[in-house]
């Protein structure tokens, strides 16, 4: 993807991106999808990582706009493209970076359901999704910044990049360990 997505493209690329995720996650069994392979997530600890971190950016789309200024300030740059903003995350991992604090999910038992982790991805991807179109009409989400723990500031629109390939990001983890695994 090259140059910058609108908030329709955003919204459908979220859609999406949740679609695959929760159908993927679904054919797994429940032994595949709570196995928690020593220092790795299991994949019900990826999801309630996926629900932790976009229910958190979707607060950037919910709050008054005068709060996000006062928080994040005026960018100083115009949004990255989605390819330029997946680089930089990718490099942040590269140089050892990685979840901490509050993203960091618990051990999550069999007992908890795998279809309600599943739909509470769900229902957090679709109110995000939902703040941002209900909230905001081009170009306002360049012309706000909020602080990303491992990307430093970055724009509302560069935010909604980074859920989209975030849930990508966790979907290719939990495919890696489940062929691993056979």
């Amino acid at each position: 993807m090259t140059g910058s997505l609108s908030i329709a493209e955003i919204k459908y690329r979220l859609g999406k991106a949740a679609g695959d995720f929760t159908t993927h996650c679904s054919a797994l069994s429940d032994e595949h999808f709570f196995y928690h392979p020593g220092e790795k997530w299991s994949a019900a600890q990826q999801v309630k990582h996926l629900v932790t971190a976009t229910d958190t950016a979707r607060l950037a789309f919910t709050l008054p706009k005068f709060m996000l200024r006062m928080a994040g300030g005026k960018p100083n740059r115009p949004s990255r493209t989605y390819d330029e903003l997946v680089a930089k995350y990718k490099l942040k991992l590269e140089q050892g970076g990685r979840a901490s604090g509050r993203y960091i999910p618990k051990p999550i038992l069999p007992a908890y359901g795998k279809e309600k982790l599943l739909a509470s991805f769900t229902k957090s991807m679709r109110r995000f999704a939902e703040a941002l179109q209900k909230n905001w009409n081009e170009p306002q989400p360049d012309q706000y910044i909020v602080p990303h723990p491992l990307l430093g500031k970055v724009t509302l629109r560069e935010l909604c990049y980074f859920t989209i390939h975030h849930t990508y990001h966790h979907l290719e983890s939990i495919q890696k360990m489940a062929i691993q695994r056979c």
